[in-house]
């Protein structure tokens, strides 16, 4: 899990900002062992998973898993000889340009063609990793359910089709448009049928005012659904707000579902071009049963983490659920990575906290302007056409999107009392301005007036 977060930390652009900071060197070292231990966790065996019998397959995942680990051994003991070689030049450099005025002593000759041949075997690595990976990806690809087939369901599934089998199902009757894409349509007041198509992962595409009844409607169906198989599909949530997801998911779901509260920070407009280096956020909520503390994301230095309980629990829990609640979950995650979004894993507080003081008043900014009335006019600037493209972009969302963002997200109105403030602050200020303004006049005129008088006398 903690590997898996370091590669999609560095598969990412060079340019995105994180937590920590490495030399490119130990980067890619570090990146290649991340994407050596997801590919190990796959069977390397080259059959459709339309064939795979479900026991096999998990039989399969268990022991890559155990494989893998030994895979990365052997690579991180084969790295190791370098990474310290490095180390201790960059410790030798750092030590005599302490001591030498901020100057470094040259390295010796044929050093750095040594390093780009390091760096050259290891990219190769990394490439043959690559498509190592995607193999098994396809290997194995997921069938997936989407609850809520309008534009954003539908935007995502046509992506989603390329990577595996897409079940839809929505109030109104999509079978048309599904079939276009080839997916399967499935009505909403069915949800056992739904059920029946052996979905791996289920996506809510519903509005955030919808979202718990619909949760609530599905929860009788996902109940025989396990008594029947034992086990449930994973849960991701793609809402603007995420504690509300969480909280009613956790809530209401049964606990054999595992939980992924997600939100892309895109859509059909922004990401009509595709999803490359648009951001998407995720927080693994509840896997194999154990509910993450969202106040400890981060993976300790010995791969344990601590649920809600306290109770501290290792990443590589050597059960066959646990094996595949994770190998499900980073096939999902993956689908998005091959699709180049820049994976933010973030808790669902602290996603809220941010979304308040970015996506909120964003819309608060634009529903603001737009109620002014505003329109193009034959003198507009740069910056006033910009404004006008926010209130269209956030105007041509529905008002019960912007409410949802509203009631839902606890940070939203300190927010807009910190927006008032800050107009109160504005406004104050130029007030103040005029005011003095106004009694430089005024003495002006006085001084002015009273010299007049001096000389009439």
């Amino acid at each position: 899990m903690r590997t898996m977060r370091r590669l999609r930390q560095s598969s990412s652009s060079t340019t995105r900002t994180c937590h920590h900071c490495h030399p490119p060197r130990n980067v890619l070292l570090l990146v290649s062992l991340s994407v050596l231990v997801f590919a190990g966790m796959i069977s390397s065996n080259t059959a459709s998973a339309w064939d795979i019998q479900k026991d096999q397959n998990r039989h399969n995942i268990l022991s890559s898993h155990k494989k893998s680990m030994e895979n990365m051994n052997k690579f991180a003991a084969a790295s190791r000889p370098a990474l310290a070689q490095s180390a201790d030049d960059n410790n030798n450099d750092s030590s005599n340009t302490v001591n030498n005025n901020l100057s470094s002593r040259p390295s010796p000759a044929g050093r750095l063609e040594e390093l780009k041949q390091q760096e050259a075997e290891l990219a190769r690595q990394l490439a043959a990793i690559r498509m190592e990976k995607l193999a098994a990806l396809r290997s194995r690809p997921l069938t997936i359910g989407i609850i809520g087939f309008g534009r954003f369901g539908q935007f995502i599934a046509r992506t989603f089709a390329r990577h595996g089998k897409i079940v839809v199902t929505s109030r109104s009757d999509y079978t048309d448009i599904a079939n276009g894409m080839g997916a399967t349509y499935v009505p909403l007041d069915d949800p056992d049928a739904f059920l029946e198509k052996d979905l791996d992962v289920i996506i809510m595409a519903v509005s955030i005012l919808s979202f718990e009844s619909t949760i609530k409607n599905l929860v009788p169906s996902l109940q025989k659904h396990v008594a029947k198989n034992g086990k449930g599909p994973l849960l991701v949530d793609v809402l603007s707000v995420k504690e509300h997801a969480r909280q009613i998911m956790l809530k209401h779901l049964p606990q054999e579902c595992d939980i992924l509260c997600t939100h892309p920070m895109f859509g059909p407009d922004s990401g009509r071009n595709g999803w490359h280096n648009l951001n998407f956020v995720y927080e693994k909520t509840r896997v194999d049963k154990v509910v993450f503390d969202p106040e400890e994301v981060v993976v300790a230095a010995n791969e344990t983490f601590k649920d809600t309980t306290g109770t501290y629990h290792s990443i590589h829990e050597d059960n066959e659920a646990h094996v595949e609640s994770i190998d499900r979950i980073e096939r999902f995650l993956s689908v998005w990575e091959e699709e180049g979004c820049r994976m933010v894993p973030m808790s669902c507080k602290a996603h809220d906290e941010y979304a308040a003081n970015s996506q909120f008043i964003t819309h608060l900014m634009g529903r603001i302007l737009g109620a002014q009335g505003l329109s193009m006019t034959p003198i507009d600037t740069k910056g006033f056409e910009s404004v006008l493209q926010l209130v269209d972009s956030t105007t041509a969302d529905s008002f019960e999107l912007f409410y949802g963002l509203y009631k839902y997200n606890t940070n939203s109105m300190a927010t807009i009392e910190q927006l008032k403030a800050a107009l109160d602050n504005v406004v104050d200020n130029l007030k103040k301005l005029e005011h003095e303004d106004k009694e430089k006049a005024r003495l002006k005129e006085e001084a002015a007036s009273q010299e007049a008088n001096i000389l009439h006398n």
